[in-house]
């Protein structure tokens, strides 16, 4: 048996030396060269903390206690420092941007070649390579501070590819990416994949790896419950491990399918016309009140950083009580938007209404009673030391403190054990739930969540979608920026399309789904829902 290019033996470890509890329990996982490992499980569950451990930053940098060995490249992670592992590990985290910062994304993606002292030549060609197999060549001269969120994520991994190690850790590498570049990404992690070197993704929505990966590991509480290839552990009962099966793989197994499909390609001839039980597939949302009265109104919207315009004449309206989820490419001006519906940014040309006021007329302060924002990076937006006094803030800033209501939130959103700690000590996923909570602790009009699904597991996102309709039946406006399609499509009555910061597609989700043109040039693509239900409806249906 060849030696593995990582070796996880009885590894137990938490962050505190004497902490109540350990984060990995009883670990034992070897991941041999070339094999593409995907880990999953529930928020929780250990595997960012698992991540860590394989390139030292456990324990070298978060401290805490660890037993048992983790060996990578046959080093001992406990006996080597994070630079000496980071050229046999490429990290890509699950905040990218945590680990960008240099000037320009040409100097991030040279900086670990430099480090590791390759000639200038080398340092060149390998940073125009991996831009290019991950498609940013036109942002290396950009300041990754300056780009979207699913930009940054692929400037971390080209940086993760360019230094060509034996293993590549990626924590929810497809979190923050709209579809192309989920492609683009899956087939530059395919390639490497093919050449030679490991890869280890953890994802909580699987149907963007189960048909990449070699092998698929569970995690529930620390430990590992489940081992082996995809089709066998999705043949499981996932559910008591927080997670949602595939559309593909539920319809195989309601259609008794003796081998489970990991691709709606893989099941399409088994479908042939047959009729599916209406429980398979998520149902859509129910629309919003009809002719519900304007809340928001954006009019000939025109805005541009400097001299590079992002949006190009807007025309959107916001009804009361409608969820509406704004979708496209990263970079497409999505945020941009949202950031003009409360002041953030000012429109160029045209104008932004919010409850028949013009925002050019309105402090930031006042149109904050109205519209509440979940920002895509939540630290972005604390500014206290404590959970419980981020989410009060700024209800009590606005008169608008209930504290009935604030229980609710904190019960909804699982934070009784986070209200005395630091927001900026908690997990990509924690943090996400407490900006949520204080966004709808002011009960705004108009809530908008920038990618509220990140990093979430299905439980989560199942009781946010529950939450959101509960809001909307009260008659508030959801405004969801987001790529993760599917919860779009069973939450959202109405999806606004962006492409180059144009509206392209404005409708119901399954008409703009049906729309080929519109989620072209948006760098979209339909869920495996739609296509499940489009093959099995007959020509011309």
């Amino acid at each position: 048996m060849s030696q593995p290019v990582a070796h996880l033996q009885n590894l137990r470890y938490r962050y505190t030396a004497a902490g109540p509890r350990w984060v990995l329990e009883e670990i034992n996982l070897r991941v041999e060269p070339g094999e593409y490992l995907l880990v999953c499980g529930a928020s929780g569950s250990g595997k960012s903390t698992l991540c860590r451990t394989f390139n030292g930053l456990i324990p070298h940098f978060h401290g805490g206690r660890l037993e048992g060995r983790v060996r990578v490249a046959g080093l001992e992670t406990r006996e080597h420092p994070v630079s000496e592992l980071f050229a046999h590990v490429g990290m890509v985290f699950q905040n990218p941007e945590a680990q960008l910062f240099n000037s320009t994304v040409a100097r991030e993606l040279a900086f670990g070649l430099e480090s590791l002292g390759l000639p200038p030549a080398e340092i060149v060609r390998r940073v125009e390579e991996s831009a290019a197999t991950v498609g940013i060549a036109h942002l290396l001269d950009r300041n990754p501070h300056e780009l979207s969120g699913g930009e940054q994520q692929l400037v971390a991994i080209a940086a993760a590819l360019a230094l060509r190690p034996a293993l590549i850790v990626l924590d929810e590498p497809y979190a923050s990416l709209d579809p192309a570049n989920v492609r683009r990404v899956r087939a530059a992690l395919r390639e490497v994949h093919r050449r030679g070197t490991a890869i280890v993704v953890t994802e909580h929505r699987l149907q963007h790896v189960v048909a990449d990966a070699d092998r698929m590991v569970v995690l529930h509480q620390g430990r590992i419950v489940l081992d082996g290839p995809p089709r066998r552990v999705l043949a499981e009962e996932l559910a008591p491990f927080g997670l949602n099966l595939p559309p593909v793989v539920r319809v195989a197994q309601a259609l008794g399918l003796p081998e489970v499909p990991l691709t709606v390609e893989e099941l399409a001839p088994a479908l042939d016309g047959r009729a599916l039980p209406p429980e398979v597939l998520p149902s859509r949302s129910a629309p919003g009140p009809a002719g519900g009265a304007p809340v928001l109104q954006v009019e000939g919207v025109t805005f541009a950083f400097g001299r590079t315009p992002v949006l190009r004449g807007v025309d959107l309206t916001l009804r009361a009580g409608e969820c509406l989820a704004l979708v496209g490419a990263n970079g497409s001006g999505k945020t941009t938007l949202i950031k003009q519906f409360n002041g953030l940014y000012r429109p160029r040309r045209g104008r932004v209404v919010v409850l028949g006021r013009e925002t050019r007329r309105a402090k930031v302060s006042q149109l904050a009673r109205h519209v509440g924002m979940a920002f895509q990076n939540p630290n972005d937006q604390f500014f206290r030391f404590r959970v419980r006094e981020e989410i009060e803030v700024g209800a009590r800033a606005l008169g608008r403190y209930d504290e009935g209501w604030l229980r609710e939130l904190v019960a909804l959103f699982h934070l009784e054990p986070l209200l005395e700690r630091s927001p900026y000590r908690l997990s990509e996923g924690e943090k996400k739930r407490v900006a949520f909570a204080s966004a709808l602790a002011a009960r705004p009009e108009v809530l908008v969540l920038d990618e509220p699904t990140t990093g979430q597991d299905w439980p989560f996102r199942r009781a946010l979608g529950e939450l959101l309709a509960a809001l909307r039946a009260r008659g508030q406006t959801v405004v969801l920026v987001t790529h993760d399609l599917e919860f779009a499509e069973r939450c959202a009555d109405r999806w606004v399309v962006l492409a180059g910061g144009e509206v392209v597609a404005n409708g119901d989700p399954w008409e703009v789904m049906a729309d080929e043109a519109a989620m072209s040039r948006a760098g979209l693509e339909p869920t495996q829902g739609f296509r499940i239900q489009a093959l099995t409806l007959p020509a011309g249906g």
